[in-house]
């Protein structure tokens, strides 16, 4: 029986659809010792960097103002910090949906977030690693570039790249292997210029995306500064670039993903996991 997940499917098996992480497919994982939900969300992290309290009404609108306002009152190394603490430092469960992408075996995920789920999936498998950077005098390019023989990285320089490796691309930055992140309004404002300005993604990425389709997971589109940085990596999409997964899409995100040519799919990772069981069932089955 076909679903609307199929040619999903068939795109992510040979290698023409690339999936796009956002912060709602970390929806269910939680520190077990706690039982606390991870914070991924903007709201979820603001929440988190201020001690579970509210910030200012200006403030709570997005994550990056927040961490603006904390990294001008109380410094750089105070939000370093907390981000360390919550995806370096915290013991996560599992999620389900990244270990199941971790066994497609998929040349390319692009992940949005900043923990290090997908990475630990990867641990005992060779991969490139790319993370954004941003204010960071002295650099033409706004990434890191890290090999992993299937125990350890060591940064390289992307004339080294091993284009035969899967890549896990974090745009936004992640705890490992150096800590590097994409947080306050000042770090997105260095790092879209530069992804506008073609410095902020590797050159063999630009090639190998061209043409490709994308399927957005966990990701909402209400703001601009997703929006931006969505639009400028997935640059040289197909004319049909993809699908984005949303249940209840706002239509601020209607136009914004028609005026993109991404389809919009009402289902979440729920839903995707769910029909991937039935069609890995139908096979065995068969």
């Amino acid at each position: 029986m076909s679903t609307a997940f199929d040619p999903i499917f068939s795109g992510l098996a040979d290698g023409s659809v690339i999936p796009y992480l956002g912060p709602g497919t970390l929806n269910g994982v939680i520190e077990p010792a706690s039982g606390k939900a991870i914070p991924a969300d903007s709201d979820s992290l603001i929440l988190a960097m201020n001690n579970g309290q509210p910030m200012a009404p200006k403030l709570m609108y997005e994550f990056p103002r927040a961490a603006m306002n904390v990294e001008l009152k109380r410094g750089r190394t105070t939000l370093n910090r907390f981000l360390d603490a919550t995806y370096r430092d915290t013991l996560w469960s599992t999620s389900e949906l990244h270990a199941w992408l971790a066994a497609q075996k998929l040349p390319c995920i692009i992940d949005s977030n900043r923990d290090t789920q997908l990475q630990k999936q990867y641990a005992n498998t060779p991969h490139t690693l790319i993370v954004g950077i941003a204010r960071i005098a002295g650099k033409e390019f706004r990434f890191r570039i890290f090999q992993h023989d299937g125990s350890s990285y060591r940064p390289i320089e992307q004339e080294a790249v091993d284009t035969t490796l899967p890549v896990l691309f974090k745009p936004l930055g992640t705890p490992l292997p150096e800590a590097s992140y994409i947080a306050s309004d000042a770090d997105f404002v260095d790092y879209i210029t530069e992804l506008m300005g073609g410095f902020a993604i590797p050159s063999f990425i630009k090639r190998s995306r061209q043409n490709k389709r994308y399927v957005a997971l966990g990701m909402r589109f209400n703001r601009d500064t997703d929006r931006m940085v969505f639009s400028d990596i997935i640059f040289g999409a197909a004319q049909s670039a993809g699908w984005a997964l949303i249940q209840h899409p706002t239509d601020k995100e209607k136009r914004y993903l028609e005026r993109m040519n991404i389809e919009i799919i009402n289902a979440d990772v729920e839903d995707l996991l769910a029909a991937a069981q039935a069609a890995n069932n139908s096979l065995v089955a068969a």
